[in-house]
């Protein structure tokens, strides 16, 4: 069952870590995105929205499951841990708090990569939002 330890620590935790990495860079090429694009250049609100929101779904969907990928590394930590009991039997207390702690490190990676994703996700489309409604105002104005 060794391999199981690592693939919980390996595994899911550096599976968490990329997804961090991952929806990081995409809101922060988002973000860049929306500093340098231009309404004025879009004809169609859908084309402009369709700009906007490439992407977000990414993050969202990084920060809704990186819960779920960490409490399936608290899962198998917990079975490591009980495996590890049935097989001794009797076992130091040392060796279980191990086990348990390693199964609490999964749960706190991910949630430690789906609050700052969410809160990206959140920040992100309330910016998109925003950059439509200065849209649809602008061509109020014109009649279009």
């Amino acid at each position: 069952m060794e391999w199981l330890k690592v693939s919980v620590d390996y595994g899911i935790i550096g599976l968490l870590i990329m997804l961090s990495i991952a929806a990081v860079a995409i809101a922060i090429e988002r973000h860049l995105l929306y500093r340098r694009i231009r309404i004025e250049d879009f004809a169609e609100k859908k084309a402009l929205e369709l700009e906007l929101t490439e992407k977000l779904h990414l993050i969202a969907t990084i920060g809704s499951n990186a819960p779920y990928i960490g409490l399936l590394g608290t899962v198998l930590g917990i079975m490591l841990t009980f495996y590890s009991i049935g097989n001794e039997g009797f076992m130091d207390t040392c060796k279980i708090m191990v086990g348990l702690s390693l199964a609490l490190k999964a749960t706190a990676v991910g949630l430690g990569v789906a609050i700052p994703s969410v809160v990206l996700y959140n920040l992100l489309l309330r910016r998109a939002k925003v950059l439509i409604m200065k849209w649809e105002l602008k061509n109020a104005r014109e009649g279009i």
